[in-house]
């Protein structure tokens, strides 16, 4: 299994490689996962003065045959942050394999059943519906062109590309877990429609379905369409 270092916007010293390879117990990690085929780690720093306690960002992604297993943290330092960020990764493994071993026992587990079986997981309205919720504390925004940024920012854009297979919803739910991201964009195998199963405030989540207007001219000029409630 190969670990890659690579910094972002940052030079990574060469004593810090070496503590990533201590710190990353292969052997431990290879017995949650036997399929992992890459450690990936990707440091970045914040220049802001004011983000000092959180400068140092370290994000590792795991590779493997199974579903990619993302953890990120950040704090004074990078040692402390690939600490905490190591810590989330070995838990994430954990949840994983002990969830492997009860889907053998017992089969699938339904959507309902996803709470019980993974801590702090999100649940689904009782409904259905996607309800509005207002936040009470005023957020500063900045408009940037076009754009409206949301607090100090500074405004940072990356895009990826994937390939997936097609899933169902609870398998797009357990997947959104092990990355630990708050939404997770997938190919719905029922409808076969682009999809977003994103969480919200109040431990449940919502699910968003895209499909295209057939009325719909093909120049797009302007956003695209908006998303009603």
């Amino acid at each position: 299994m190969d670990i890659v270092v690579k910094g972002r916007k940052t030079e990574v010293p060469e004593r810090f490689r070496k503590h990533v390879a201590e710190k990353l117990k292969l052997e431990k990690i290879q017995k949650l996962d036997a399929k992992v085929i890459s450690l990936d780690v990707e440091v970045s720093k914040e220049h802001n003065p004011r983000q000092a306690d959180r400068s140092d960002r370290v994000e590792i992604t795991l590779h493997s045959r199974g579903p990619v297993i993302r953890a990120e943290a950040a704090a004074g330092d990078p040692y402390a942050a690939l600490d905490l960020a190591t810590d989330k990764l070995e838990a994430r493994l954990r949840k994983q394999h002990d969830k492997r071993h009860t889907r053998r026992g017992s089969g699938r587990l339904s959507a309902a059943e996803v709470p019980n079986a993974v801590p702090g997981v999100a649940m689904l309205n009782g409904n259905g519906a996607v309800a509005v919720e207002e936040r009470s504390e005023s957020i500063p925004t900045t408009r940037m062109g076009p754009l409206e940024v949301r607090g100090e920012g500074p405004l940072v854009v990356r895009e990826k590309t994937h390939t997936a297979a097609p899933m169902s919803l609870d398998q797009a739910l357990y997947e959104m877990e092990l990355v630990g991201h708050d939404f997770y964009l997938f190919v719905d195998s029922e409808t076969k429609q682009p999809s977003v199963v994103y969480r919200r405030h109040a431990y449940d989540y919502g699910v968003i379905h895209l499909e295209t207007d057939p009325l719909a001219g093909s120049d797009a000029s302007g956003a695209g369409g908006a998303l009603g409630g």
